[in-house]
């Protein structure tokens, strides 16, 4: 039998490509500038081009520790949604009264990624095809029946799909029933869109200084000293204001350190599909699916008619270990690629091409939260939980209003207002993530149980995902 995984490449999928342009210029003298913005992800470039595109004249400069789209930015399954919540059911119970707005907000934030990508000319595949959720046990039908009614009742698009229904648009024999939005998420190659962001900032006069790690920052009164090191040593910049967007890479704030883990999530994509598999397939849309198990796989196919498909194992390591050597875990690589054959038997034999992992900035809450520190003079905006593809732009323009005390719907509201829980210190953070990682999965096999644990986080308002 062929190994479906002998040979892959352990490179993003996104990422392999002769289009990945060539490294920026470090820093190499040191800067004054109006805006620094620390991190050069999804969240640093939109923060850079929606200043540039408000005040054509700021002088921006965008840090970035390794280079535009090799971490958490290149390195996702290639969703864009809507939700700035993790999902209804996580905003519902969060943020009740707030939820209207938040789905207004983030339908809002959609439609605008959507308009820069036609404005910038962005060539990355963006195609809004909707997201399809589907039951894969019985224990998932009537969660999926309750949101489909919480959706309706907040005037959102729902389907609730039978198991012929769901079955028609891809075809798998391990489908339940389905509930499928047609209008809140996007699939996208986020390395092309990471790149386009960044020339378009460039174009509108953005500079960005790649391999350049910022090591501190300080208060210097009416300014913010950032100091930065580079291949070629060590150097300086003052900024008037700054924004921290680390994703899930240590913050040079140390105080913000404590509000995120990092979470290894692994992905494979396969080889294209020949036409005859295509057909088998049946996939008949351009929606992304995920499945409603609490370890969940999500996947989407691709221009070229491959598979990306990941999920399932969300791993912490002890002491936030961000060692790129976590890549690389032929165990998870082995049970996922088992998984997609048992979720498609028809595609036995379709080889796997990459394989690879990044990490996720994972919050007690699921979701983004905010910091002003210095005075007011620096924001962070960190903890997307694996949505931060679309949720980022969202971030980004609260962190431009918090930066110029603006007063908006957006920074009024209580996911705005409030931290999340910190994760405790070693050794109890590993202790407790792998407690809840077993009782996750012990769920997922005894018809969605939740025991002891899971129950005391839940009225806690706590938890751990990918």
């Amino acid at each position: 039998m062929i190994d479906p995984l002998a040979g892959v490449r352990r490179v993003p999928l996104w990422l392999d490509t002769p289009a990945r342009p060539a490294p920026r210029p470090a820093q190499d003298v040191d800067l004054v500038v109006d805006l620094a913005i620390v991190g050069g992800g999804f969240t640093g470039l939109w923060a850079a081009l929606l200043a540039a595109e408000a005040d054509p004249g700021r002088r921006i400069a965008i840090f970035e520790a390794g280079t535009i789209g090799g971490a958490a930015s290149g390195r996702n399954g290639g969703f864009c949604s809507s939700s700035l919540t993790h999902g209804l059911a996580n905003g519902l119970e969060r943020w009740p009264d707030e939820m209207p707005l938040l789905l207004k907000l983030g339908a809002q934030t959609l439609d605008a990624i959507e308009q820069a990508v036609q404005r910038y000319g962005i060539d990355c595949g963006f195609r809004r095809g909707g997201d399809l959720i589907v039951a894969v046990a019985g224990w998932q039908l009537p969660e999926l029946a309750r949101l489909h009614q919480a959706a309706l009742g907040l005037g959102q698009s729902s389907e609730l799909l039978d198991a012929g229904q769901t079955r028609a648009l891809a075809g798998s024999m391990t489908y339940r029933c389905a509930l499928l939005d047609r209008t809140g998420t996007a699939v996208v190659d986020p390395a092309r869109l990471i790149w386009g962001l960044a020339a378009a900032a460039e174009r509108l006069g953005v500079t960005i200084h790649e391999n350049t790690k910022v090591t501190s920052v300080r208060d210097a009164g009416d300014q913010v000293r950032l100091s930065t090191r580079t291949a070629a040593g060590d150097f300086v910049g003052l900024s008037r204001q700054v924004l921290l967007g680390t994703n899930a890479f240590p913050s040079p704030l140390r105080r913000l350190r404590p509000f995120t883990v990092p979470v290894w999530d692994h992905v494979l994509a396969t080889e294209p599909l020949s036409d005859e598999q295509w057909d088998d397939l049946g996939w008949s849309g351009d929606y992304g699916i995920s499945d409603a198990g609490n370890r969940f796989h999500y996947y989407r196919t691709t221009q070229d008619r491959r598979i990306v498909w990941g999920g399932y194992d969300a791993l912490y390591y002890y002491g936030s270990d961000l060692n790129p050597r976590r890549a690389i875990r032929p165990k998870t690589e082995r049970r996922l690629a088992e998984h997609f054959f048992a979720t498609f038997p028809q595609l036995a034999g379709l080889r796997f091409t990459h394989a690879w992992a990044g990490t996720i900035d994972t919050s007690t809450r699921f979701t983004a939260f905010w910091g002003q520190d210095l005075g007011g003079k620096a924001v962070s905006v960190q903890g997307y939980t694996g949505l931060g593809v679309g949720a980022s732009r969202f971030g980004a323009q609260v962190a431009l209003d918090l930066l110029e005390h603006r007063v908006t719907e957006r920074t009024e509201l209580a996911m705005v207002r409030e931290r999340p829980t910190r994760f405790p210190p070693e050794p109890v953070r590993w202790a407790g993530i792998t407690v809840t990682r077993w009782s996750l999965a012990r769920a997922d096999f005894n018809d969605g149980y939740r025991n002891l644990w899971l129950r005391t986080l839940d009225r806690l308002g706590l938890g751990f995902d990918s």
